[in-house]
């Protein structure tokens, strides 16, 4: 019986074989992103439509105080006759914050905050790995946040749900940490352009968001095309109409760039001040004796008190930026409304609740444009004669300046209202805010750029370590062990037991290389008795991985970093036969790298 299991077990394929993909074949990166742009749009829908009703349950049908909708985003059209509740409303973000709280910090502590530093935190560090389970409780935890009055955007939770989702695909095809990083932010631009409707802006966003000054090259075509799917998927239920709606904009007179560079010149102060806030806040809730269950709940509380008295800082806020943007909210309204808003953001967030952090930056910005448009209008009616369209412009540029992200942001706000005429304020507004602040971001995680992340560590070895070889570093006598691919698993466990290696070539029973079986990948299952009779080394190893002495440093560190493997076996081919030498270490490769640039320095 076991014989027959081990049998059935080795003609099975493996996951990388069901799709036919292969190393160097580029079809496989596109079927993956196809795969991953579905099911990001799939888990947008859901995520909407149990946001919409969960939302109008909470805050129309128990406090009776509905928020506005935006044009595009009318989804709940049921009538209520609920009384406002102003003692429901003042309580409800905080119920909302402590349902939230016990989930996360239950099942997935990392799912809290803005999942968007979470997904920039787990390309940069965490060789883009981010655990099954967190997309789902992010997804519940936001929906319970948003939908009682939390400040806190969709980016974020749909952005973690998505690149939850690409992270999982590339580990179930046993692909390299290089594309798991890669289809990890084809997961994020999949949801991204699915719920806010801006497939371009999505993928942009993306591959900009993880660098302040840089971008994820790359990452740009999966992106591009996991977020087109899941964008078609999410148009085709919803609809194709834009998030906001529009009395069509238009740019013409020169003389009102003017009034834009001060609305960018706005930005910069009023962004700096809200980092400063958000974090001061979340470092003043971190110091707390309080149980990290509990915080949410006490800004929920925080959350509550202001809704009071502003009823339009409390959720996603969508609508009013609708109003704004129509002429439909007076100048002092929309400056409380923008104050406020950093405070019920910071509380939210801040305190561990669960959301995002671009729908509130968006409001933000957009009541500042709201006020610098009014103002123009009042003092310059001939120039500034659509004030409405500062609104807008004000939406790019307060979270160009805030998250460092200029190009994913003016594409996005383009999209989400199809008011193209407005590019050039955009870009022009877009920069200044930036360039008058460059010193803060709202996502702390992000690098300054490539060279900085871990996940190039290998791109400025490119010039020292071409010049060097495998042969050069390799220890020629080693003792070291192959595992043959019919060994039993309880053979495997004495032979681990007993060696020193954390990788082991797999053999066909000769010397032919035929996988790579690594610790890390079978140490949930190492102890496992009960698998000793059912499977063989063969079932347990990947796709087999090796360097040869004449391959240079470079490409062997880029092997490296693909397999993410501290060993990897070298070998060698004599009269066509393959015969393996021996496992050359991670640690040779930049101890290599390190001798070699002194003793150019040296030399210099």
């Amino acid at each position: 019986m076991a014989a027959l299991g081990r049998e059935v077990l080795a003609r099975l394929p493996r996951p990388s074989e069901l799709f036919g993909f292969y190393r160097q074949d580029p079809t496989r990166r596109i079927a993956i992103s196809v795969v991953i742009g579905v099911v990001a749009g799939l888990g947008a829908i859901a995520f909407f439509f149990a946001l919409e009703w969960a939302r109008w349950f909470c805050l129309a049908y128990l406090t009776g105080a509905p928020a506005p909708a935006p044009a595009g985003e009318q989804l709940v059209h049921l009538p209520v006759a609920t009384p406002y509740r102003a003692w429901l409303l003042f309580l409800i973000p905080a119920i909302g914050g402590l349902i939230s709280g016990l989930v996360v910090y239950t099942f997935a502590p990392e799912a809290e905050g803005h999942g968007m530093d979470a997904m920039i935190a787990a390309f940069h560090n965490l060789k883009g790995f981010i655990r099954t389970r967190v997309p789902f409780v992010k997804a519940f935890a936001s929906i319970v946040t948003l939908s009682t009055g939390g400040s806190a955007g969709r980016e974020g939770p749909i952005a973690q749900i998505g690149a939850g989702f690409g992270s999982w695909v590339a580990r179930v095809l046993r692909l390299s940490v290089r594309e798991r990083r890669i289809f990890l932010l084809a997961g994020c631009a999949g949801g991204l352009g699915a719920i806010f409707r801006a497939p371009l802006g999505a993928a942009i966003t993306s591959v900009e968001v993880l660098y302040r000054e840089d971008f994820e090259s790359e990452a740009i075509i999966p992106c591009v095309i996991s977020s087109v799917i899941a964008y078609s998927l999410f148009t085709f239920v919803f609809g194709f109409q834009p998030i906001f709606a529009t009395p069509g904009f238009a740019f013409r007179d020169p003389r009102e760039l003017l009034a834009y560079a001060t609305l960018g010149l706005l930005c910069a102060p009023v962004g700096a001040l809200y980092v400063k806030t958000f974090y001061g806040t979340r470092d003043a809730f971190r110091r707390l004796s309080l149980p990290r269950h509990l915080r949410p709940m006490l800004g929920g509380l925080g959350v509550g008190a202001i809704a009071l008295l502003v009823p339009e800082a409390i959720g996603g806020g969508y609508g009013y930026l609708q109003m704004a943007i129509f002429g439909q909210m007076g100048i002092t309204l929309m400056c409380l409304a923008a104050a406020a808003k950093i405070a019920t953001t910071s509380l939210t967030i801040g305190s561990g609740g669960s959301g995002g952090v671009f729908g509130p930056t968006l409001f933000i910005g957009g009541m500042l444009g709201g006020v610098v448009g009014q103002l123009g209008h009042l003092l310059f009616p001939q120039v500034v004669t659509q004030p409405g369209a500062y609104v807008l412009v004000g939406m790019a540029a307060f979270f160009a300046g805030a998250a460092k992200a200029p190009l994913g942001a003016l594409l996005m706000v383009s999209e989400m209202t199809q008011s193209y005429s407005l590019l050039p304020p955009l870009m022009l507004v877009s920069v200044v805010a930036i360039l008058f602040n460059r010193g803060s971001s709202i996502y702390e995680k992000q690098l300054g750029s490539k060279f900085q992340s871990p996940a190039h560590q290998g791109d400025v070895t490119v010039n020292v370590l071409e010049d060097l070889t495998v042969r050069d570093v390799f220890p020629a006598e080693q003792e070291f062990i192959t595992l043959p691919d019919q060994m039993r698993f309880d053979e495997l466990q004495r032979t681990i037991a007993a060696s020193g290696q954390s990788v082991f070539p797999v053999t066909d029973g000769g010397s032919r290389l035929v996988g790579v079986l690594s610790l890390k990948n079978i140490r949930t299952v190492l102890f496992e008795d009960s698998l000793k009779d059912l499977v063989v080394v063969g079932e347990l190893c990947t796709q087999p991985v090796s360097l040869s002495l004449d391959q240079d440093l470079y490409s062997a560190l880029l092997t490296f970093m693909d397999s993410g493997y501290g060993q990897i076996p070298v070998v060698d081919y004599q009269q066509g036969r393959q015969r393996i030498l021996g496992m050359l270490q991670h640690e040779d490769v930049i101890a290599a790298y390190h001798a070699e640039v002194s003793r150019r320095m040296q030399a210099e």
